[in-house]
């Protein structure tokens, strides 16, 4: 089991030496738990089996164009393309699938974290991901550092506790430690990750809700009912692809969507911005919001 074990952890450095910029021995030796006389030794062993390891000022990384193990590295991962084309296929699958989620997190875990996330989130993205995965992994407390609120429009640090991601991992759900409350937090809207050595102190109040097909989050979600025009049904297949599978057609130009939703916020905006276009059908209450929004 323990060799087992070394010869999985080999695999795992080489696969993150094999990057576009290479890597430190100190970043090796802290992502790894190791001594950095052992990153040597692995080296070592690398070059021993054909892969040459470039040292470009202090960071590592494979010399493809020197390896003769070269071919057999490109079985360890996947390429820059592949990763892109497969990233692609599997967000095609419907955003809240759970076989879609499994995929993902399945990638991240077994290969280079940045071969799958370059494809799928922007470059600055990545280390915040990969921070939050190491958060959720050891069950760690994060500072989201400089934090931008779409809510209350400030920006401040926020100290949370990493749960889970979204399907697509562009929002991660935290209990969040200063309101005591779960919610998402957008990667894209920190300026930093910052790891704490503090463990969870609040895992029995976790939990993850839903997030609805016009990306509002709940923990109450409130069954609706509308029916659209052929204008409001060909935008909202355009907006927001997911209602797809929760629209019926009932007669020439006419559909019907049933779904449920996290607030009336993201689907009243959608209703208000196409008068005339859509019937509120389902509930009462979403009708009554409608006519006091539509009078301001």
């Amino acid at each position: 089991m323990a060799g087992q074990a070394k010869f999985q952890k080999m695999l795992e450095v080489l696969l993150m030496l094999d990057c576009k910029y290479g890597r430190t021995i100190s970043e090796l030796s802290e992502r790894f738990d190791m001594s950095t006389r052992t990153v040597y030794r692995y080296f070592d062993t690398f070059n021993q089996a054909g892969f040459i390891i470039e040292n470009n000022n202090g960071y590592f990384k494979i010399d493809k164009q020197n390896s003769t193990a070269q071919d057999i590295s490109q079985l360890l991962h996947f390429s820059e393309e592949e990763a892109f084309i497969l990233s692609k296929a599997i967000h095609t699958i419907d955003e809240d699938s759970e076989l879609k989620e499994k995929l993902v997190k399945k990638l991240y875990s077994l290969y280079d974290f940045e071969r799958v996330i370059y494809a799928i989130t922007k470059k600055e993205e990545a280390e915040h991901i990969y921070n939050l995965m190491q958060a959720i992994k050891h069950q760690k407390q994060v500072v989201l550092k400089e934090y931008k609120s779409g809510y209350s429009k400030n920006i401040r640090d926020r100290i949370v506790e990493p749960i889970d991601f979204t399907a697509n991992y562009n929002g991660v759900w935290c209990y969040d430690t200063e309101d005591n409350t779960n919610k998402i937090f957008k990667a894209s809207r920190v300026k930093k990750i910052q790891l704490l050595d503090t463990n969870w102190q609040h895992k029995r109040k976790h939990k993850v809700g839903m997030v609805d097909i016009f990306r509002v989050h709940s923990f109450e979600p409130i069954a609706i009912e509308l029916q659209l025009s052929l204008v409001a049904y060909n935008l909202i297949l355009e907006e927001f692809p997911l209602s797809e599978k929760y629209i019926k057609k009932i007669a020439d130009n006419n559909y019907l969507l049933t779904t449920e939703v996290g607030d009336f916020f993201g689907v009243g905006r959608f209703v208000l911005g196409l008068p005339g276009e859509i019937e509120v059908k389902y509930p009462e209450i979403f009708k009554e919001y409608i006519d006091k929004k539509s009078k301001k």
